[in-house]
């Protein structure tokens, strides 16, 4: 079975950090782009930040530059987002998700975590 399973979400003051990790099972990272989106409650889910197991790049939007950063664990089969210096705005929704297309863009996605909330207090 393909399953992609998200943990390390929950509740962190302003400021603060989480590292969110998602593993997958039935299938191997190996020619995958893997990635987060979140989607906060009455907003479009965006793009957060991906990593290319074939290619070793990786992406960051814009408002998570510098405070977030992504990697891999070939090992253990799994992806982690640190997220450092939450901002209360950032509470959402974290999903993972991957595909073979090379394209982190939410239509390319062929895998979905269920996600993982994560709040930030004001």
């Amino acid at each position: 079975e393909v399953q992609l399973v998200e943990s390390g979400g929950g509740l962190v003051q302003t400021g603060g950090s989480l590292r969110l990790s998602c593993l997958a099972t039935g299938f191997g990272w190996d020619g995958y782009v893997v990635g987060w989106f979140r989607q906060a409650p009455g907003k479009e889910r965006e793009g957060v930040s991906s990593i290319s197991r074939a290619y070793g790049t990786k992406y960051y939007a814009d408002p998570v530059r510098g405070r977030f950063t992504i990697s891999s664990d070939n090992a253990k089969n799994t992806v982690y987002l640190q997220m450092n210096n939450l901002k209360p705005e950032e509470t959402a929704v974290y999903y993972c998700a991957a595909t073979y297309s090379g394209s982190f863009v939410e239509d390319a996605m062929q895998y979905w975590g269920k996600g993982v909330l994560v709040t930030v207090s004001a």
